[in-house]
């Protein structure tokens, strides 16, 4: 007996010492290789410009390259479902924003289960802005809600397609105002901010990452920002909160995170958390962001349990909204 006892104490102090040491290999080994963040929207938007501030600081504190990837389409569900199905071991990340707490209620099909994921931190936060065509009559946002009152459905809302920033922003602003506008779904931000430039759309509900530079350029109206208070950056400073200008307690957000496949070992999700950290606390991208006023995280959502309790809550604050709104999952 004394025997069979000493064999499985044995056996036990193997078993753990191999996976202490597995554990230290895995910490110590991670990365081998280049890293792809992927981001399930085109180039150029502001998701992809997150992504990639967010990989060259990223590079510094993993000591490899971090490629960014897009895999658009869908609403950002197909480069969502490669994350989901990639393989756990640290490879493949995923930059998503807001769109992905929405998804689960604006489509029947996603290919993926936000379970399908780890949570490992909120990048940023930014607000949108509320622009329109140059030749738009209403030069305030309060000229601008007599204008669509008296205009009914004949305006319209350009969006970078559904379950965008853009879209989810027009959903509020639309059931906020009790108006009835046309929304226009585009393929991307950068052909719906190029119709709203050249006049054939009315008005979008953009991300300041995107409307900043077109607005100071006079290429469309300001009427206001989606945030508590104002910016301060120099280009918006000047222009009323949306809830000052007339709709109170209207605010809008967009967030992005950062993902990796759901059974990732915990020491790997480790390293690239405390490479987000780092990443966030790098002055030159802290800089980038906030000359387009973009605030960076830094509190408890940095952290996995964090992001996840805020994703959690606004899923289902997104939920009621799109529902409310009468669109069904397509």
């Amino acid at each position: 007996m004394w025997i069979e006892k000493a064999a499985a104490r044995a056996a036990t102090l193997w078993l753990a010492s191999g996976l202490l040491i597995a554990s230290g290999i895995a910490r110590a080994e991670y990365p081998e290789k280049p890293v792809t963040l992927v981001v399930p929207f085109v180039a150029g938007g502001p998701s992809d410009k997150i992504a990639r501030d967010v990989a060259e600081s990223m590079r510094k504190t993993l000591g490899t390259t971090v490629v960014v990837e897009n895999s658009a389409g869908a609403g950002g569900t197909i480069g969502t479902a490669r994350v989901a199905r990639a393989s756990p071991d640290g490879y493949t990340l995923l930059v998503h924003h807001i769109g992905l707490a929405t998804a689960p209620a604006l489509y029947k099909k996603l290919g993926y289960k936000t379970t399908d994921l780890a949570f490992l931190g909120l990048i940023n936060e930014a607000p949108s802005t509320l622009i329109g065509k140059p030749t738009l009559p209403p030069n305030n946002f309060q000229e601008l809600r007599n204008f669509i009152a008296a205009n009914g459905g004949k305006l319209n809302l350009a969006n970078a397609g559904v379950g965008s920033a853009s879209h989810l922003c027009s959903l509020l602003l639309q059931r906020t105002l009790k108006s009835d506008m046309t929304f226009v779904p585009y393929k991307g931000t950068a052909p719906a901010m190029s119709d709203l430039m050249g006049g054939q759309v009315d008005l979008m509900c953009e991300q300041a990452t995107n409307s900043t530079p077109q607005i100071e350029a006079k290429k469309v109206k300001a009427y206001g920002v989606t945030s508590p208070e104002r910016s301060t950056v120099p280009a918006l400073a000047a222009i009323p909160t949306l809830s000052e200008a007339g709709l109170p307690g209207f605010h809008f957000n967009v967030w992005h995170g950062l993902y990796a496949p759901a059974g990732t070992p915990a020491v790997v999700l480790d390293k690239i958390n405390t490479a987000l950290r780092e990443a966030l606390k790098d002055a030159a991208l802290i800089k980038r962001q906030e000359a387009l006023g973009i605030a960076v995280v830094s509190d408890d959502r940095l952290s996995p349990a964090g992001h996840k309790k805020f994703f959690d809550d606004e899923a289902s604050g997104w939920t009621n909204v799109i529902r409310q709104a009468g669109i069904q999952p397509e």
